[in-house]
């Protein structure tokens, strides 16, 4: 390969920081967008820019400390961005298939690659082991294209997303072993030992401690910039746990990702910054580093990488196909599902980049790495043809299902947009996190509303600053916000004409709190608000950050079913459970738990509920000793005429929320009398 060097001014490669920097942000910047025209991968994209300007391209720039750094930091990034974004819902929903389709999406294609490098490429067993742990894990690569033909609810797609995690966590536990056996030097008993109590140790640490500290901060500490830092410490201590105990510490920032899953709400500003961060500098800076270190060149001159590239590529995709053969046949799916399995689990990416790079930089005894130049270039045309693979196998699988007849009436004929709603200019902030976790990941507008009943200066600055403040936890959350800020002879009629101007059919409004002994549970905006208006109306308490809850206990009057809101509510607290990754008790009659457990089933929802006949409404003492303090209680109540209102407990129900739920999170939920197909499905911010 020529040297491009000679060709450049003498001040190549950049050495000075400010330069360095501006040319990493260049690539960050045009690699995407030039390489975007071509259907290539950003992914792809900024690895080869890497190349091109690396120590064996252009030589532009030199594989400095910086790299260094932040390739670490990307890496750990990456997998802990990996499995934060999982979806844990989808894989309690068919636990044991899920499982089983992920051993055998891990062990066809290590088992076939280990095979396949020992024999054909003459590699050491701990090398085609390690080589062919790439081959078994894979990542979602496709996924947004699945999500985009609405086939989210397939239950193809949830064995690809549940096997990811088994695989994925399986392959990182054969990388740490083997990156732990060089390190330790040891393959005698005391070793095996040491090394299983050390990761059971750091493991439960990390899965019993973390979680609990991070709730407990949360609920603290509410500000966006030091609850990011926080989160990012801890990925980092874990990763540094692992690496303290012989493991690689990759293995410890994919745990933390899995246990802090839940605590960290996909529809949140947290979320956002996580997401932001790590795809606008780390993640980037990571990747065009793997491309500086990539010798295209010594694949260029000799036909033993380009051999075993192929070599690479081609095993790691029969045994992929393999395994979602089998996953057909074990399953019973069609022929569609497993191409389509084949397209989502085929993409390598992150699991394997980490692989790569542990694996090169692993010294063997001999003085030689684990993983020669031919295994580091081949890694990079592994990643290259399995995206493109990845994704053009997973659109036409997904385009193919859709026109197939047999998939005639499976999805949901329903696209609902839900604008969120809150109520109350005293809790912006709780209220506009809870919004957002109702919405269920709506992409649709916002609207928040601020009513003044008079013209004093200082009433509209506050009303003003309160919509301020909620608009900007909507875009710290990447949605968009409408404001208003009306003037009015009382708040109920200006909440009254908003609503209609809107066409809302969700309004959330903040609990009244009695600041005197005489004052009523509800106050007087709540009842002069429902009894003015058909929208649903959901009153809510934060007693804790909403991000905090472990689980809802949702409390449901019999015969709720027949009314015209049902469906409503119904989705909104599905959004929510789904939203919070928690467990939902449901307390009802017979005939209304077999309702909702059925709509549940056949809607868009996957929610992981307990269904309890509860003949016990008079009183809900029996309710409040299954709550803890992290737990939210949802009652579902009843408007006057409506078949659940003829339930007396209904008439004494402040009185039996005072009681038992005073020191317990509430949402209070008055069902629309309007019905799905009389009030479009959108949601009023009342701030």
């Amino acid at each position: 390969m020529p040297d491009f060097t000679s060709y450049l001014p003498a001040y190549f490669p950049i050495v000075d920081p400010t330069w360095n920097f501006l040319v990493v942000l260049l690539l960050i910047l045009l690699a995407p967008m030039l390489l975007e025209r071509l259907r290539v991968p950003s992914i792809v994209g900024l690895i080869m820019a890497g190349i091109i300007v690396g120590p064996h391209g252009l030589h532009l720039l030199e594989y400095n400390d910086s790299f260094e750094l932040f390739g670490k930091v990307g890496l750990y990034y990456i997998m802990f961005l990996a499995s934060l974004e999982m979806n844990l819902q989808d894989i309690k929903k068919d636990q044991s298939a899920a499982i089983g389709f992920g051993l055998l999406t891990f062990i066809i294609p290590i088992t076939l690659g280990t095979i396949t490098n020992s024999v054909l490429m003459h590699y050491s067993i701990v090398s085609s082991l390690l080589i062919a742990s790439m081959y078994a894990s894979h990542t979602l690569l496709s996924y947004p294209i699945v999500m985009r033909f609405g086939l989210t609810r397939r239950r193809s797609v949830n064995l690809a997303v549940g096997g990811t995690i088994v695989a994925d966590t399986l392959t990182l536990f054969v990388l740490a072993i083997v990156g732990g056996l060089f390190r330790e030097g040891g393959t005698g008993v005391t070793f095996w030992l040491g090394l299983i109590t050390k990761i059971s140790l750091m493991c439960g640490l990390i899965i019993v401690i973390f979680p609990r500290v991070c709730r407990w901060f949360f609920r603290h500490y509410d500000d966006g910039v030091v609850q990011y830092i926080f989160v990012l410490m801890l990925v980092f201590l874990g990763a540094g746990l692992m690496d303290a105990a012989g493991m690689e510490g990759i293995l410890g920032a994919f745990l933390v990702g899995i246990v802090l899953n839940r605590t960290i709400p996909t529809r949140s500003p947290l979320m956002s910054h996580i997401e932001f961060v790590g795809n606008a500098l780390f993640i980037p800076y990571f990747l065009i580093g793997v491309g500086m270190i990539i010798n295209i060149g010594a694949m260029a001159n000799g036909l033993s990488g380009i051999e075993v590239a192929i070599v690479m590529t081609v095993t790691a995709s029969v045994g992929k196909w393999l395994a979602a053969y089998a996953g057909q046949k074990f399953y019973r799916l069609s022929s569609l599902d497993r191409n389509l399995i084949f397209g989502m689990t085929g993409a390598r990416a992150a699991a394997t980049l980490a692989i790569m790079l542990v694996g090169s930089r692993i010294i063997q005894e001999d003085g030689t790495p684990l993983f020669d130049a031919d295994v580091v270039n081949g890694t990079m045309l592994l990643i290259l043809v399995s995206c493109i693979v990845s994704s053009m196998a997973t659109d036409r699988a997904a385009r193919r299902i859709m026109l197939s007849k047999s998939d005639i009436g499976q999805q949901s004929p329903r696209d609902k947009r839900l604008i969120v709603a809150i109520a109350d200019p005293e809790h912006a902030a709780p209220l506009m996190h809870a919004a957002l976790v109702l919405s269920g990941g709506s992409d649709n507008q916002m609207s928040a509303v601020s009513v003044i009943t008079s013209e004093d200066t200082e009433e509209l600055k506050l009303g003003q600053k309160t919509l301020a403040d909620a608009a900007k936890i909507a875009a710290a959350a990447n949605v968009e916000i409408h404001t208003q800020c009306r003037l009015s002879v009382n708040t109920v009629t200006g909440m009254s004409h908003s609503i209609k101007e809107l066409d809302a059919t969700d309004i959330l409004i903040g609990m009244h709190r009695k600041r005197r002994l005489n004052d009523s549970f509800y106050g007087r905006f709540a009842p002069d608000l429902i009894s003015a208006t058909s929208q649903q109306i959901i009153v809510y308490r934060a007693l804790l950050p909403i991000n905090t809850l472990r689980r809802i206990h949702l409390v449901v009057p019999r015969k709720a079913e027949f009314e015209p809101g049902f469906h409503l509510w119904a989705d909104r607290v599905a959004h929510m459970a789904q939203q919070l990754a928690i467990r939902i008790d449901v307390y009802s009659g017979h005939d209304t738990l077999v309702a909702l457990r059925e709509y549940w089933k056949k809607g868009e929802h996957q929610v992981h509920a307990d269904y309890i006949n509860y003949s016990t409404f008079e009183t809900f003492q029996p309710l409040a000793a299954n709550t803890r303090q992290d737990h939210m209680v949802i009652i579902i109540a009843a408007r006057p005429g409506m078949p659940s209102h003829e339930q007396s407990y209904l008439n004494r129900l402040p009185e039996q929320l005072e009681r038992y739920f005073s020191t317990r999170s509430l949402m209070i939920i008055y069902p629309s009398s309007l019905g799905i197909a009389e009030s479009r499905p959108r949601m009023l911010a009342i701030t």
